[in-house]
């Protein structure tokens, strides 16, 4: 059975008009009740009672509430249809990938192909708001056309969960990918490198085989919680690896003769010039998957064997933007208080890249974003949208740098700046100007610990004094790999172990110590989700004293650890000994502290 869409065109004749109008056109109310229904709303308005039409409507026995749905559906320019007795046929059930249809809740109810050969899909959603679904499928399936309509909620669902929950995930399937290889419009992409011809590199990118190859790796991703997609091409192989927790992980790789098109692909999905495969390209993929929004951030690298695609995922659903989240203690979360309200001052967080400094300035602002502060940020790139910051990217082409953003925020009347690193001298003396002026500064640096990171500063040209002036505190951050809760066990470490914490076996007093075993949970990894380590150097008058005297790092070191500064190793072994990390990791990841 074919779903009958109603001949009214939604998108000219219902878009946008008020909810009366629209069910007076669609035959459900006369005009009389129409005006007798807003009479009812205006007079229940008036004593305070605020009412819906459609509420007041239904209330009268004059329509149902799917008439309701019907309506809001046609203000948003979409029509309305029943899937009673809907059964999808095998060309419904090959429009789209499985992934696709199951991560965004839609349900492919019509195919069509022009002349040209051109794809018309039609999807059922689930609700009029769920906009997203639409634009995430539109973006997933460039080059196909996609009409949205919308069904009840409990038919799509069901559907769904029928006909599509056990399909195969392409991305899994190896000999699907195998049988993509053989077809027409991939095959003809094999050993052409760069003489491949437009046309053919398009037709392969739309290939439906790729098309679902592709939309499987990044739905795949997104639920494992990966942080980068690697597509890499070498002489014999076309290498995919997710990375999770900071591990890469590589997944089986798809045929060599596969990887024009899966590259293509990528491009047609991020608006890349498809033609242009001498020079790299950056572009970006927006998404929306089970309500959250997910940017894809796309790099493509020309390389001696072909092109290399790495694709960062960012997924705003999934981020801790909260200081109580990131995984600070009690104690470090005392004195952060205390640094994030102060009237002014420099907070530099410090470590390497991918070590959560964003993440943890972004917590910090997001806790003191209120309408009486005014917040700006200059970041490279702006990763993640937040409500009541003014954020603005650097443009390098435009020449537009940190220290240029960061020269005009001063001319914004902010009480807070976010500067994404600090680079260079300039950077670094706009910096402390805006602090000496009132504000307080927030910003990064690439060192490995925090009493090193005075060192960085001076070697950058900042004079001392102004550095004591300024500085309030460094927060120096890793990150290392939780225990996996569904395989962690109990075990006895040896000598060699200990040692390398750089104690002996009896120092470590017969505490009780864990790891994961390995399962599917964690693909066999021991390891699921991850946890940071602090180390917070706040400044006072001895520790400015020996920055004016340009003390070694050594003896600011010691002198913060006589002060009860926590180092980095002396945090891990406390998550350690909690039974929340394991020795391995901690060792990876914190400097000996010797």
């Amino acid at each position: 059975m074919t779903v009958t869409i109603p001949p009214i065109d939604a998108e000219k004749e219902l878009k946008g008009r008020n909810l009366g109008r629209i069910l007076v056109k669609l035959g459900k109310i006369t005009m009389a009740q129409r005006d007798l229904a807003l009479a009812k709303q205006a007079k229940d308005n008036a004593a305070g009672t605020k009412r819906k039409l459609g509420e007041i409507l239904v209330e009268q026995g004059l329509i149902a509430t799917v008439d309701v749905e019907a309506a809001l559906a046609g203000k948003a320019g979409l029509n309305y249809v029943d899937l009673t007795g809907f059964e999808p046929t095998s060309d419904l059930l090959s429009a789209l990938p499985a992934e696709t249809v199951k991560n965004l809740g839609v349900l492919p109810i019509r195919v069509e192909t022009d002349e040209r050969g051109r794809k018309t899909v039609t999807l059922a959603i689930k609700s009029a708001s769920n906009f997203a679904a639409l634009d995430t499928a539109r973006t997933l399936l460039a080059g196909i056309k996609i009409v949205g309509v919308v069904a009840p909620a409990e038919q799509v669902d069901k559907l769904v969960q029928d006909h599509f929950a056990g399909l195969a995930s392409t991305s899994r399937n190896k000999d699907v990918l195998l049988e993509a290889a053989s077809k027409g419009a991939v095959a003809r992409t094999a050993g052409r490198g760069d003489s491949l011809d437009l046309s053919t590199a398009e037709a392969a990118a739309n290939d439906n085989s790729i098309v679902g190859l592709v939309n499987g790796y990044l739905m795949d991703a997104i639920r494992d919680k990966a942080s980068d997609i690697h597509m890499e091409p070498f002489e014999d192989e076309f290498r995919v690896r997710y990375r999770i927790d900071g591990v890469l992980y590589e997944l089986t790789p798809p045929p060599k003769q596969l990887a024009m098109a899966i590259v293509s692909r990528v491009k047609v999905l991020s608006k890349l010039n498809i033609a242009e495969r001498r020079l790299p390209q950056d572009g970006r993929v927006e998404m929306n998957v089970d309500g959250n929004p997910i940017d894809l951030r796309v790099a493509v690298l020309p390389t001696v064997h072909g092109e290399s695609v790495v694709m960062r995922v960012l997924d705003r659903g999934n981020v801790q933007l909260s200081l109580d989240r990131v995984g600070l203690r009690d104690d470090d979360r005392a004195k952060m208080d205390v640094l994030i309200n102060k009237p002014n001052g420099i907070v530099l967080v410090t470590g390497p890249t991918g070590s959560g400094k964003t993440t943890t300035l972004y917590a910090a602002l997001q806790t003191i974003n209120d309408p009486s502060i005014k917040i700006l940020t200059a970041e490279d790139p702006v990763e993640y949208d937040i409500d009541g910051l003014i954020q603005c990217g650097v443009n390098h082409d435009q020449e537009l740098t940190f220290a240029k953003l960061l020269r005009s925020f001063l001319r914004q009347d902010p009480d807070v700046i976010l500067v994404g690193e600090i680079r260079d001298l300039e950077t670094a003396q706009i910096a402390i100007q805006a602090s000496l002026t009132g504000h307080l500064v927030f910003s990064t640096l690439h060192t490995n610990d925090a009493p090193s990171s005075i060192l960085r500063l001076l070697d950058l040209g900042v004079e001392s004094f102004l550095l004591t002036a300024t500085l309030e505190a460094v927060i120096a951050q890793r990150l290392v790999r939780r225990i996996c809760q569904s395989c962690k066990e109990e075990f006895a470490p040896n000598d060699a172990l200990a040692m390398e914490l750089g104690m002996r076996l009896a120092d470590l007093g017969g505490r009780n110590f864990y790891r994961g075993r390995g399962c599917d949970v964690c693909r066999k990894a021991g390891y699921k989700g991850r946890m940071a380590l602090y180390e917070i150097m706040v400044m006072d008058d001895d520790l400015r004293e020996l920055v004016m005297e340009q003390a070694s790092t050594a003896v600011l070191r010691a002198e913060c650890r006589k002060r009860g500064m926590r180092t980095l190793r002396e945090s891990g072994m406390l998550g350690i000994y909690e039974g929340q990390t394991t020795i391995d990791e901690v060792i990876r990841e914190t400097m000996n502290d010797e």
